[in-house]
């Protein structure tokens, strides 16, 4: 009763203070002196109330996209709608063939040196590729010649030569090695042209996600696609080594607006109970190109052919410009009204509906918003927030970490050492490695489904954390007590749990960094869900950046490498709990929505159980307290809590 009359004689019509805790306009500067006087009625204040300003507060039916706006269209089942869907998938299959083309371009062959005797016959020493070292007795099995293994220490003497012949693995006839010969001491050159992709998707990430979030969505799309046409196809037109691996680093860049615009638009045409699914099925189209890309090389043969058949299909994406609008979701959150109203009757007209149907009233609410001005935000935006920089942090380490280690689980099961290779095939190992990822992708599917988005990454991080313990403490003691006599343990059996460790490791590994990068694309507001994309897709391509520099230091470092990515996945795990769950929630739309994604309980409260911690909703009925202490100069310091 107290805490009323002193509210009712600070005056009924003053506002309370917003959700990020300051005071509404016009209050802030005169809140000390408003304090002693009495306030005007608050029926005045209603009436002399001008019409809502263009900086103003928007009406929450315009910024509810998925409860009001989605369902007026359809949501997807909308024929328009699901037709934008489909093709969002296309060209996944076309991203699959260029992010797996290194394989191909870049294999670093068999190789030896060709000396003229003096009847004119061909005779060397034949040196093997980093990923062939193991292998025995292969030449006669291709039918090569069967060239004599050189003594050790004699590597030196044999990088003189001025002809070589080589023998490609992938498919080809020839390669991006063997055109200028990058061996013996230009090997290096090939590490560098790997890096050059991956260097271009990080900054591609980085930068094209800020400009998606200030210009829209379809503008990156359809810029990235013109360019990577013509970087791509410059590729193939290259001279040397160096014009190469300068036009890889384009072609990254231009791949990576696609990729990120893409994902983008495929989360925001689709209902809460349908995004998880639509990114998995565009992951199994990309997935297929990787499955495809042995045969496309096959039948290519040569490398400059293989790099124009994989850029050519995104003459098909030129297409876009007519066929493919802007994200309705982005206009509606940066409160660009007129463009969202003819794009709504654009769908209502391709869907054949009747604005009549409109049960909510968004086309009037729209109306009365057609003069507000935009409103953009970048994502640099974020750092003064309280909970979203964490979320996208946790993330972003989450996903670095998750695609990081898993270069460590497949060097150990495939050539780390030469008794830890299970396989001696290009083939054999290359689909080795897509049949896991293809598991896991699968797996994921109904784990993310029963568990939710934060219980299905918990889990996989924790399988990831137990599979490098295990793979670094277990085999050293196995190690140790197969070296005792008597023992019983032979170096097989430490090779057998190696290998087993390392699939259960990549098949969790792959999971974490996929789910990482859907995961942040949930949780970031629509105004700056470009830049978060960026942020945790550049995360994951420097976690893929430590496969060139460990092979560039030839594997020199190699257990540090996993050990620091072994630490990294506990401290994963107890951040993971940090993190909301978006499992069936609408996609917040502007920061003060992803503000309010707050973590809660891994399982639900039980019947009549209070939970420790007040909502929001219950901290609201409290805020008038808050008031009290700045207008409440008349009641005297010694008044109980009970108002006695």
């Amino acid at each position: 009763m107290a805490i009323d009359r002193r509210r009712e004689a600070a005056g009924g019509g003053r506002q309370l203070p917003e959700e990020n805790g300051s005071l509404p306009a016009g209050e802030a500067g005169s809140a000390a002196a408003a304090a002693p006087a009495v306030a005007p009625p608050a029926a005045a204040e209603i009436q002399t109330l001008p019409p809502p300003p263009a900086g103003g507060s928007c009406s929450p039916l315009l910024l509810d996209y998925d409860g009001s706006v989605l369902p007026f269209l359809g949501g997807l089942g909308g024929g328009y709608q699901r037709t934008l869907v489909l093709l969002t998938w296309i060209p996944a299959l076309f991203i699959g063939f260029s992010q797996f083309s290194d394989s191909f371009l870049l294999d670093q062959p068999d190789f030896w040196c060709l000396e003229a005797d003096g009847q004119g016959n061909g005779t060397g020493h034949l040196t093997r590729g980093p990923a062939n070292r193991s292998q025995s007795g292969i030449g006669g099995m291709l039918g090569t010649p069967a060239l004599p293994t050189p003594p050790p220490g004699d590597n030196a003497s044999q990088c003189h030569c001025h002809e070589w012949q080589y023998r490609i693995r992938a498919g080809l006839v020839q390669n991006v090695v063997s055109k200028w010969d990058l061996v013996c001491e230009s090997s290096w050159k090939v590490h560098i042209a790997k890096f050059s992709l991956l260097v271009g998707l990080i900054f591609g990430y980085l930068i094209t996600g800020c400009i998606a979030d200030w210009v829209g969505r379809r503008p990156v799309l359809l810029f990235s696609v013109i360019f990577i046409l013509i970087f791509g196809l410059t590729v193939a037109l290259s001279v040397n080594v160096t014009m190469f691996s300068t036009l890889r680093f384009f072609e990254g860049f231009c791949l990576a607006g696609i990729i990120l615009s893409l994902y983008a638009l495929r989360i925001e045409l689709c209902p809460p109970g349908h995004r998880f699914m639509v990114t998995m099925v565009a992951s199994f189209i990309a997935m297929t190109g990787q499955f495809l890309m042995p045969g496309l090389a096959a039948l290519c043969r040569d490398w400059q052919v293989l790099q124009a058949v994989i850029i050519c299909p995104f003459l098909l994406m030129l297409l876009y410009w007519v066929i493919f609008p802007e994200s309705l979701r982005w206009l509606m959150a940066t409160q660009q009204f007129e463009a969202s109203r003819k794009l709504i009757l654009h769908f209502t007209n391709k869907n054949e509906m009747n604005i009549e149907s409109d049960i909510k009233g968004v086309m009037p609410e729209l109306e009365k918003e057609l003069t507000r001005r935009p409103k953009k935000v970048c994502i640099v935006k974020v750092v003064g927030t309280r909970n979203l920089w964490k979320n996208i942090v946790v993330l972003c380490v989450n996903s670095l970490t998750g695609f990081g280690i898993h270069h460590c689980f497949a060097k150990s099961m495939m050539g780390h050492e030469a008794k830890m290779t299970i396989t001696h095939n290009f083939y054999a190992d290359y689909y080795t490695m897509a049949g896991i990822a293809l598991a896991s992708c699968l797996a994921m599917c109904p784990v993310v489904g029963f568990l939710g988005r934060r219980g299905g990454l918990l889990l996989f991080m924790i399988l990831t954390a137990l599979a490098s313990l295990l793979q670094l403490g277990l085999l050293n003691l196995i190690g140790k007590y197969s070296q005792l006599p008597g023992s019983g343990m032979s170096d097989s059996v430490k090779d057998k749990f190696s290998t087993a460790f390392s699939i259960v490791g990549m098949f969790s590994s792959h999971a974490v960094g996929s789910l990482s990068v859907f995961f942040c694309a949930e949780i970031t507001p629509t105004v700056i869900r470009g830049g978060g994309l960026g942020l945790v897709l550049a995360s994951a391509g420097f976690g893929m950046l430590t496969a060139p520099i460990m092979e560039l230091h030839n594997q020199k470092g190699y257990f540090l490498h996993h050990v620091i990515f072994a630490c990294c996945t506990l401290i994963c795990i107890i951040c993971i709990l940090l993190l909301p769950e978006s499992k069936n929630q609408n996609l917040p739309e502007n920061i003060p929505d992803g503000e309010h994604y707050t973590r809660k309980p891994l399982l639900p409260h039980k019947k009549g159980e209070q939970p420790l911690l007040l909502t929001n909703s219950e901290l609201k009925d409290y805020s008038g307290l808050h008031d009290s202490s700045a207008v409440g100069d008349g009641v005297s310091e010694n008044t109980t809590a009970n108002g006695m």
